[in-house]
């Protein structure tokens, strides 16, 4: 068994297919979550597994199985790929202590991961992690991993088959008025991007008129043509047909459907952070909710204007959606939300869930009689114009102690002509400026990329502030 280092980034482990994401390592990395679940006293509860539309996912998933099978843990392994929140979901509907979840999300199809989630379904905390990667290192040198094939496991009762969805559905017409929304004559077009959150807005708004269309939506684990990232430049046909076809939206999702792209009816692609801040004043202005809402840094500040506008506390977490359930849980917050287009909501799961921050869109468009673009001029009515964006660029190890050098070898005062009144180090170098844009510098937690992001209020203020960035770290 080859030696490994297997490390839990700001949403599991991933690696290429073959390369370094193999069954010895699925192997490893399950039986540390097995031993996690002895130590912790929760391996009576059982665990979920489940896993994405990627190459020899649920090969991946079937190894991990024998694994925590082999450890006399009981497994509910999903019947087929299924999105991640759905998979979180099955860890409270059947009171298990956690899920095991093979995907790499939005990587390209040559990538594969390890996600575990808590006994809430949702992303676990450092320590955790902490604890499984001590395991892991010590399976990798001791080699002792537990293991029961898997008609054996079923046989003896160890296994048994689930079918998320079902509680899922049931949940989400909780959740949602889908027999008052599926009235809405609405036409739609959703791109799953090839992966699990194929079927789903189908399904949940079948038999009334609304008119649901999907594209690339059958299983292709190479992804061909795009990257299942649901950002503009991975949603060009999307847009294309969403105006060709007279729709009202495109809903787009990534790989394992946790997180959620969306473009208007005129084809313009609504940023993350637009409908993250939009998704809040839907909560707030339309169903009347009140609480907390969490960001990460990395988020718009649209939303701690919302908050002032009505009433409420925001609380900012370093990125990672790990950071954001706990607050999340703690402060009962009505919605959290990051950069990347992951927001989970209160009365469900404290996890991503492009699917339920999907049919909530629809829900206000439904409710305000407003087309997308038109929801956005009502935000903009609410907080004043917003204009983001974010460019990544790849280094190497050795890079990235020279920009973190430079950043902290003195104080910078001004960027772009704009006085500097503080700098945040949360989670990067953050950059406040007087004229209320920011600039932020921080690297990747999963991914060998530094980001810069920027905000302000015109779309020329935010080149600039990238440009001066770029000129900062020397790219």
């Amino acid at each position: 068994m080859p030696e490994t280092s297997i490390k839990f980034g700001t949403d599991g482990w991933r690696g290429i297919i073959a390369e370094d994401f193999t069954f010895d390592n699925v192997r490893i990395c399950a039986q540390g979550v097995a031993d996690y679940l002895k130590q912790s006293g929760l391996s009576e509860q059982g665990l979920v597994i489940g896993y994405d539309t990627r190459f020899a996912s649920e090969d991946f998933a079937a190894a991990a199985a024998e694994v925590i099978a082999g450890n006399n843990i009981r497994v509910h392994l999903c019947l087929k790929p299924a999105p991640t929140p759905v998979v979180s979901f099955a860890v409270p509907a059947t009171k298990a202590a956690g899920a095991i979840i093979i995907t790499a999300s939005h990587n390209p199809g040559s990538w594969n991961g390890f996600k575990y989630k808590s006994q809430m379904g949702a992303s676990v905390p450092d320590e955790v992690t902490s604890e499984l990667e001590k395991n892991i290192a010590r399976i990798v040198r001791d080699q002792q991993i537990k293991r029961l094939a898997l008609d054996k496991a079923l046989k003896k009762g160890l296994i048994d088959h689930i079918d998320p969805s079902i509680p899922y559905f049931k949940q989400m017409g909780q959740l949602v008025d889908l027999e008052e929304l599926r009235l809405q004559k609405l036409k739609i077009i959703v791109d799953p991007m090839y992966g699990a959150g194929s079927g789903y807005f189908k399904e949940l708004l079948k038999g009334g008129n609304i008119e649901v269309t999907e594209i690339n939506a059958e299983r292709n684990p190479s992804f061909p043509g795009i990257q299942p990232e649901p950002i503009a430049k991975n949603l060009a046909r999307l847009s294309r047909l969403v105006v060709e076809r007279k729709a009202h939206i495109g809903l787009a999702s990534d790989g394992d459907a946790d997180r959620i792209g969306i473009v208007d009816e005129k084809g313009q692609f609504l940023n993350q952070h637009q409908v993250f801040a939009l998704l809040c004043l839907y909560l707030l202005d339309v169903r009347g909710e009140r609480g907390a809402m969490i960001k990460t840094l990395t988020s718009t500040d649209m939303i701690s204007r919302l908050g002032k506008a009505f009433g409420v506390p925001v609380y900012e977490t370093p990125v990672g959606f790990k950071y954001v359930a706990p607050l999340m849980m703690r402060e009962n917050a009505i919605v959290g939300g990051e950069e990347s287009g992951g927001y989970g909501f209160r009365g469900h799961i404290p996890e991503r869930d492009s699917i339920l921050a999907g049919l909530y869109f629809l829900d206000f468009m439904a409710k305000t009689h407003k087309t997308p673009s038109q929801l956005l001029d009502y935000l903009y009515s609410k907080v004043g114009p917003h204009y983001y964006e974010r460019i990544d660029s790849h280094i190497t190890g050795g890079k990235r102690q020279s920009i973190i050098d430079r950043l902290s070898s003195g104080p910078i005062d001004t960027i772009a002509d704009t006085r500097v009144t503080r700098m945040d180090t949360t989670d990067g170098f953050r950059f406040f400026l007087a004229d209320e844009s920011w600039l932020l510098i921080r690297f990747s937690g999963t991914e060998p990329l530094v980001r810069l992001y920027a905000e302000s209020e015109s779309t020329e203020k935010v080149k600039t502030l990238l440009n001066e960035g770029k000129r900062l770290i020397g790219v």
